[in-house]
């Protein structure tokens, strides 16, 4: 049974959570701090121990807070990443050989890991977004992002192997190299005279893979941000199909439209 008050207000588990809530955006837990237990909770608020787990876990649920296995519940703060749809994409960003991430994490920073490069046969939605030939090939580049240490996004981008040619010009192997250099695949891909003119992007929201959770190292509950995003030059051919997955809470999407 959920516990209430005896007046028959919300549960008492949510009481708790929002006095702890508060105590977390007043700034008397800060990033990293612990914050008090379930047998602390218990002893202060008079309550069980399922309502005092119940309230951390809406803490936990909500990504303020993080379980240490062994050690307890902690504070984790994190100022959401602002990502600009239309301006991260700018040939004014890439063109000027700068990375398209500048945009998302400002002065912050960001680490790429997991970066893996491979020439597999594409999967059928891959091949349908690229308008591939049957048997073609593409070349995959699969890595994962990092804000402040934190895991945020894992993108893996396919790009025709028509298009790169037969891998012998610099700016092919550059596409094949961890480090694709200034601008990253899009300047290389105007190099070989196939540079993106224009893009469309699909985004839905749902829950997490059991994968996506470990890569991503998601707190229960949290869900991803799935973007498919197709690159096309300027007679709309396309270049590179990249499939972006995103912690849902470390994000804000905006999109600046003329009425």
């Amino acid at each position: 049974m959920v516990p209430t008050s005896e007046n028959g207000s919300p549960p008492v588990y949510r009481g708790i959570a929002e006095e702890l809530r508060e105590q977390i955006r007043s700034g008397r837990y800060a990033d990293g701090d612990r914050l008090p237990g379930e047998n602390t909770l218990m002893e202060r608020h008079g309550v069980a121990r399922a309502t005092a787990r119940q309230a951390l876990s809406v803490l936990i649920n909500e990504g303020l807070a993080v379980a240490v296995r062994g050690s307890g519940i902690y504070v984790r703060l994190f100022r959401p990443l602002r990502r600009h749809g239309a301006r991260r994409l700018s040939q004014d960003l890439w063109g000027s050989g700068r990375a398209i991430w500048q945009v998302d994490s400002e002065d912050r920073g960001y680490e790429v890991d997991s970066l893996r490069v491979d020439e597999p046969a594409p999967a059928a939605h891959v091949a349908r977004a690229l308008g591939l030939a049957e048997g073609a090939g593409v070349v995959r580049r699969s890595r994962r992002y990092l804000v402040d240490g934190r895991p945020v996004q894992q993108a893996v981008s396919h790009l025709p192997l028509d298009v790169l040619g037969d891998g012998g010009e610099p700016s092919a192997r550059r596409v094949r190299d961890h480090d694709s250099g200034p601008g990253g695949i899009y300047a290389r891909l105007a190099e070989l005279g196939h540079a993106p003119a224009h893009f469309t992007e699909e985004i839905r929201v749902r829950m997490p893979t059991p994968e996506e959770s470990e890569v991503l190292e998601l707190a229960p509950g949290t869900p991803v941000l799935e973007v498919a995003r197709t690159a096309l030059t300027a007679d709309h051919r396309p270049v590179e199909f990249n499939e972006i997955t995103m912690d849902g809470s470390a994000y804000v999407l905006r999109y600046d439209f003329d009425a």
